[in-house]
């Protein structure tokens, strides 16, 4: 049975996220066994009874006090967590130089989302991914020689890293537009965003296997090692349109031109005015005729020499893209925000396999004309946003029930799978001409969270990790949550944007008065 292929395409393009999350966080847990713990506790342990001696001597010194300050909740397991690392690693490396490290990777991820979602329309998408990938599969293969040869050549390592990776988002949003049919576009979409949890999920213990079996070395060579495989099949099998593809089966590229021929407005932005009069009578002939892949390859690459501008003035009065950055952002700080939590890969699990279950149902019910797109980005948006914020009320009246806490901040991990047919699709409705461009800035602008959440949480819990602080903490997550449900579900929309077309339309009137000239001259 020929496998379509654009499900071949939504597997690889998830592969490649889950690929890119999956070597993001390996280096989370494979620190834990990199750094000598035993140095650290000597270097930190003056430190430590400085502070506990200064606490007991401020109590002794407020008669009206008659109890210690508010304490952390104990964790039931601390005395069995220490004995699960047997032995030292080679690093010193001090708390705050492990931040340095970690977060090391939004420095370069920040910085080429915008050029690199331009890069995707102006070239090839394909290769602007595979690029990405292969700059994190080489330096994660390069970690370990860098951490042996001083912690400044991991920070430059990993915020390279973060630089391929950046441009990952915007490039992918680039190529759904080709490859997806708009009766799929929930469940492909949200299967593609899917591959950030699932390699979260595979990454984690994972790599805790292979820190305990292999050493903290092989946490970088086993894990970059198999992603090449991905690399080989993604030359293989991907190309940047179904009219590029030269094994693609002539009905499924049948529906791609039925498609594109119902829907002018997904034309590629650098197509110029002539190829756009081509393709509208040509899908006049659609229903009984498809091109040949290699004389669409060609006409692509035509298209391919000219960029259109961004209107920049449009985009930035538009309400739908606003909603779509506020959301974004206001997400990315839950999302942040449940990374710093620590969690397991259960959650993540649960946000996959919800994420599948969530799509599918809505791609169900919109085509029986129950609901438009416009709802269901908004419902699922507000699905992604009030039931994690109900969950982070909840984890702050449930006090120290370590268990209850698990389980909400679980249930509030799954439920943010909802974003993946909400905001996270929504730039492809809007501005599909634009959807690499819309996707960079608004994740340029979402990363910033990345930043802000572990110097916020580091700020109210340095020296004080007590219930009230971490209340806080969760009840300002809340409360960024609602801000998205409002935000969103007053401006966004699911509907294309004229902006979208203005290309078209000034090819068109550029069109015209060349007409208009022309019978002029003759006349």
């Amino acid at each position: 049975v020929l496998i379509p292929s654009r499900y071949i395409f939504t597997a690889l393009v998830s592969t490649a996220l889950a690929i890119i999350y999956g070597l993001k966080v390996n280096l989370s847990v494979a620190i834990v066994v990199m750094i000598n713990s035993t140095e650290l506790a000597a270097m930190t342990e003056l430190e430590s009874f400085q502070y506990t001696h200064r606490v007991a001597h401020n109590v002794s010194n407020h008669e009206k006090e008659t109890e210690l300050p508010e304490l952390a909740c104990e964790d039931p397991d601390f005395e069995a967590n220490k004995t699960i690392i047997t032995q030292d690693g080679p690093f010193v490396w001090t708390e705050p130089v492990q931040g340095l490290i970690l977060g090391s990777y939004f420095w370069g991820y920040i910085l080429t989302q915008i050029p690199g979602g331009r890069i995707a329309e102006k070239y090839s998408a394909k290769w602007v991914i595979w690029g990405s990938v292969m700059v994190n599969i080489v330096f994660t293969l390069l970690t370990p020689l860098a951490a042996n040869i001083s912690y400044i050549a991991v920070l430059v390592v990993r915020c390279v890293e973060g630089l391929g990776a950046g441009v990952t988002p915007p490039a992918v949003h680039v190529m759904l537009t080709k490859w997806v049919l708009p009766q799929e576009r929930n469940v492909i979409t949200s299967l593609v965003c899917a591959g950030m949890a699932l390699g979260t999920v595979i990454s984690l213990p994972f790599s805790g296997i292979l820190a305990a079996v292999g050493g903290w070395e092989s946490v970088f060579y086993v894990q970059g090692g198999l992603a090449l495989i991905w690399s080989v099949l993604w030359i293989l099998f991907v190309y940047d349109s179904p009219e590029e593809h030269p094994r693609i089966h002539s009905e499924e590229l049948k529906l791609f031109k039925i498609y594109r021929g119902n829907n002018q407005s997904e034309i590629s932005p650098d197509a110029s005015p002539e190829p756009i009069m081509e393709t509208k009578l040509e899908s006049e002939e659609t229903h009984s005729e498809v091109l040949s892949s290699e004389n669409s390859a060609v006409k692509n690459k035509k298209n391919k020499k000219k960029l259109s501008p961004v209107p920049w003035i449009a985009l930035a009065t538009s309400g739908p893209f606003w909603a779509i950055l506020v959301a974004h952002t206001c997400a990315n700080f839950g999302w942040y925000m449940l990374l710093n939590s620590g969690l397991s890969a259960i959650p993540y699990l649960s946000l996959w396999v919800f994420s599948i279950f969530w799509s599918n149902r809505l791609d169900w019910a919109k085509s029986k004309g129950w609901i438009s797109t416009t709802t269901v980005r908004k419902l699922s948006t507000a699905v992604g946003s009030l039931l994690p914020a109900a969950c982070f009320v909840g984890v702050s009246l449930v006090g120290c029930n370590r268990q209850a806490a698990v389980a909400l901040m679980t249930i509030g991990t799954m439920f943010v799978a909802g974003t993946y047919c909400g905001f996270l699709t929504n730039h492809l409705d809007i501005a599909p001409n634009y959807a690499g461009t819309l996707m960079a800035l608004t994740n340029t602008v979402a990363t910033i969270p990345g930043f802000i959440v572990p110097a916020f949480v580091g700020q109210l819990t340095h020296g004080n990790q007590t219930l009230g602080q971490w209340q806080i903490i969760f009840y300002t997550t809340a409360a960024v949550y609602i801000v998205e449900f409002i935000v969103y579900g007053m401006l966004a929309s699911g509907e294309e944007q004229p902006w979208n077309r203005a290309f078209q339309q000034k090819g068109s009137d550029d069109a015209h008065k060349k007409l208009e000239r022309s019978t002029q001259e003759i006349e």
